[in-house]
């Protein structure tokens, strides 16, 4: 005997079902058409499309298919015998929640790239799939085709995570990427993005960070094997950054970026967080442009590390699937399915925003006259807000605008800051108020 193991697997191929066809469904069938011979070297056997379920029959396809293998009704792919994955690419929560349930329930691995489903389900369904001894895989869920959720679960799995934070929405990273260099503003962006396609009709999900709300809500998860309930992520999104705030953090040697940020605080708590933040223009994330992803993941034993490419499209996140297809193939073909189940075994508390200590970011117009400084500055210092730097610009007439970076202070003092700034008979608007992050 050579020791090699043998294959438990019994078929000639392993058939796949596939749940919608869209944007994703189409790059993963195009990956597998285009790719099938490599593919088939790399698992030792053939992947086979054997049923494709579709909204629509008569709709115009953007990639190549037998429409002998279309159908209408989702359970002619989750109730045939013969289909051993089942690859749920609709998105949103319902009917694929119920979708997935009945195929792990069926006996089917499954894999999917559905972001919201997961942040809001990923316990309930990973936790079917662990009863079932069967294969649940997501990595199409977080960054498109960047490897990000293999990793953290397996090749960084020796290491205690300390913090995730990333660029992870792609839309909003094109429209600060526009803003920043062509000193454009928000809505002419907004526009533009959408008539490129980087950015739907409806961008609510995108331009209010509710999109990179449910992806960090992924990746904290993973990283501090703790299960992140994706309601208690504090989360605001870009449509207050203005061409001026881009401005006056260049002037400052900051580029402003919606981030994703995931950190241990203490032994039992985390805390998790989508916002707009400024970052030094030398920080690795601030050269992640236009429809670019970027995460970086800070281990201890491993230090930092980086990952990066594009966060999303056809092709990228049809990458991701088809690796996870490809991974669970390998894993039926040696009867080693459900070997790496739900790594969320603990229940940290979230720590409230009010409570998270950073640097700040402060834009107001005031009136220019003598000691509008000091009296703005007495306010800052009666809630313990420490001054780093502070810009004046002579505006319009006898108005200014003014641009404050403080050290490091709770948030909850600087609301309060804020409130009482405002009421001051010298202070005519607070414009802004972002996070500094170093």
């Amino acid at each position: 005997m050579n020791g090699t193991k043998q294959s438990t697997w019994r078929k000639d191929r392993i058939d796949i079902g596939i749940l919608g066809l869209g944007v994703v469904g189409s790059g993963t069938v195009r990956l597998l058409q285009q790719n099938r011979e490599e593919i088939e070297r790399k698992v030792g056997l053939p992947i086979h499309i054997k049923r494709i379920a579709v909204r629509d029959l008569s709709k115009k396809r953007c990639v190549r298919i037998d429409t002998q293998l279309l159908t209408t009704n989702a359970y002619d792919v989750l109730d045939d015998p013969e289909i051993d994955i089942v690859c749920e690419l609709i998105g949103g929560v319902e009917p694929a929640r119920e979708f997935v349930l009945r195929a792990l329930r069926n006996g089917k691995q499954v894999v999917t790239a559905n972001k919201e489903m997961i942040a809001k389900e990923g316990q309930t369904l990973m936790e079917e799939a662990a009863r079932q001894g069967l294969d649940f895989q997501f990595e199409g869920s977080v960054a498109g085709g960047i490897p990000i959720i293999q990793p953290m679960k397996n090749a960084l799995a020796g290491n205690r995570i300390n913090e995730v934070l990333g660029i992870i929405n792609g839309t909003t990273n094109y429209i600060l990427t526009r803003m920043t260099r062509e000193q454009a503003d928000f809505q002419d962006v907004l526009r533009e993005a959408q008539a490129h396609g980087y950015a739907e009709s409806d961008p609510t999900s995108d331009i209010e960070g509710y999109d990179a709300q449910y992806k960090i809500a992924i990746l904290s998860s993973i990283a501090f094997t703790s299960r992140i309930n994706v309601h208690d992520v504090y989360v605001e999104g870009i449509t207050k950054i203005t061409r001026a705030d881009i401005a006056y953090a260049a002037e400052l040697g900051y580029v402003i970026k919606l981030l994703g940020i995931g950190r241990r605080v203490g032994e039992d708590r985390v805390q998790v967080r989508v916002h707009p933040a400024l970052i030094p223009a030398q920080h690795p994330l601030a050269a992640a442009n236009d429809v670019y992803n970027a995460v970086l993941v800070k281990g201890e034993s491993v230090g930092d590390v980086m990952f990066y490419g594009r966060g999303a499209g056809s092709g990228p996140t049809g990458s991701a699937v088809v690796g996870d297809i490809i991974d669970v193939a390998r894993n039926l073909r040696y009867g080693s399915t459900g070997r790496v189940s739900c790594t969320c075994f603990q229940q940290k508390a979230m720590q409230p925003i009010e409570e998270v200590v950073t640097r700040h970011y402060l834009r107001m117009d005031v009136q220019d006259r003598p000691r509008v400084l000091a009296a703005i500055a007495s306010v800052l210092g009666d809630f313990d807000i420490s001054i780093e730097s502070v810009m004046q610009k002579a505006t319009h007439g006898d108005q200014a605008e003014i641009v404050w970076i403080t050290h490091e202070a709770p948030n909850y003092n600087v609301a309060r800051a804020l409130e009482t700034i405002s009421r001051l008979p010298v202070v005519n608007h607070v414009y802004n108020w972002l996070r500094v992050e170093q």
